[in-house]
């Protein structure tokens, strides 16, 4: 049974009651479904995901707690007639302001943009459950109970506190000295920033698009020839573009998320799950040469994993409760030191073929942070191509300018040698 405060991490991502910040996964079939697969996959999904049979309570103690609810209602399943190729943009953006807030409904909806033959599915979620790696995990769920109702998942146990992710040998009175002392420089940080009126007026949006096939293996053949990752070329690139069209404005610097699950293997890869550490990584100064810029930032990002203390990080934002407000006030109102904020997926791991239908693609997630710096890139490979979604606010970045952007990083992504 749960009953746990959210962790600092979550109640970022949670912002406040009034405020929604969900994710959105969204994957594309062809063939027909009947409804009543919908009813029983989303039963057994639920049936397996702790969280998914939890709300959320802001009022009765001081800070939020997910509580299980034994009587919590069905995933609610909503069908929209499917008239074009982007009706799933359009239902996801509406989907952003979706408020999780019925004590008796649970954390989550599938949207299903129903049409004839083809046939896109939503999965919408509070960010405070989910990562990149949840969304994926539902999806497979989903499609493989879809294809075939009656085979089964196995539920698993919620965590109680973070302390179930500590060693044994964690230093517990050593650690909390230095929190102490990183609350109390928080505390002074906040105290003397001017407090900033600016906030996000204009409306959110998400640019989509997709490389073919041979552009996608044209990166990946580029990568291995210069010893790159991709995620590295990636981020260069992307750093690139800004700095290209925005000149001196550009920040040369991106946050990149990456999954929880690589340094603390108690979370599975089907477990939902909501905390992503980052990293951030940056062109070198005076260098305009993407692939010797990638290479600089690979090595800064094997070197920054590789000192990552997930565990601790999870542990040591724990005592940060008492400052988590102001946190996210700043982020409200602060323009950042980054350009953006890439997280890259990677290969999505879920079959093409289904005995009753087949997968035509995944769409990367969409997202709309309420953060003054909404911009938000996100990347994923499917079926040998690659996908990408933009995001971010007209006021912080004009649509038009963030085309741009997209139209420039896109040019590198494919020419640059």
């Amino acid at each position: 049974m749960i009953k746990r405060k959210l962790m600092m991490v979550e109640r970022i991502m949670y912002v406040d009651p009034e405020t929604p910040l969900n994710c959105v996964y969204t994957a594309r079939i062809n063939g027909e479904i009947p409804e009543r697969n919908f009813t029983m996959a989303l039963a057994k999904i639920q049936q397996k995901h702790p969280l998914l049979r939890a709300t959320i309570d802001h009022k009765s103690e001081r800070y939020p707690f997910f509580i299980e609810q034994k009587e919590i209602e069905p995933i609610p399943l909503r069908i929209v007639p499917r008239q074009t190729d982007q009706d799933w943009l359009a239902e996801s953006e509406s989907a952003w302001f979706r408020l999780f807030e019925n004590a008796k409904k649970p954390l989550a909806e599938l949207v299903w943009v129903q049409g004839q033959d083809v046939s896109e599915i939503l999965w919408v979620m509070p960010h405070c459950i989910s990562d990149g790696t949840t969304g994926v995990t539902l999806m497979r769920e989903l499609l493989a109970l879809l294809d075939n109702p009656f085979s089964e998942l196995l539920p698993y146990q919620a965590f109680d506190s973070v302390n179930d992710f500590l060693p044994s040998d964690f230093n517990t009175g050593r650690k909390k000295y230095k929190a102490n002392l990183y609350l109390l420089f928080a505390r002074i940080f906040f105290s003397i920033q001017r407090k900033s009126k600016k906030r996000n007026l204009g409306k959110n949006y998400a640019i989509h698009w997709k490389l073919n096939p041979a552009e996608t293996q044209l990166i990946t053949e580029k990568c291995k020839a210069n010893g790159i990752s991709v995620h590295a070329f990636l981020c260069s690139s992307v750093m690139q573009a800004f700095r290209d069209i925005q000149g001196k404005r550009a920040k040369g610097k991106v946050i990149s998320p990456v999954d929880v699950r690589h340094f603390i293997p108690e979370i599975k890869e089907d477990h939902l799950f909501a905390f992503a550490p980052t990293v951030e990584l940056s062109l070198k100064k005076g260098s305009m040469d993407v692939m010797d810029n990638a290479k600089e930032i690979k090595k800064d990002l094997i070197e920054k994993i590789s000192r990552m203390e997930a565990r601790e990080l999870l542990w040591m934002g724990e005592r940060m409760h008492p400052i988590v407000e102001r946190m996210i006030s700043m982020l409200k109102s602060s323009e950042g030191g980054h350009d953006v904020t890439l997280s890259n997926m990677g290969k999505i791991n879920i079959p093409n073929d289904y005995r009753n239908f087949k997968l035509e693609t995944i769409f990367s997630p969409t997202v709309a942070f309420p953060w003054l710096n909404s911009n938000t890139l996100v990347t994923s490979t499917y079926n040998q191509q690659m996908d990408f979604t933009f995001m971010s606010n007209e006021y912080f970045l004009p649509q038009e300018e963030a085309h741009q952007i997209k139209d420039k990083a896109t040019e590198l992504l494919t020419t640059s040698l």
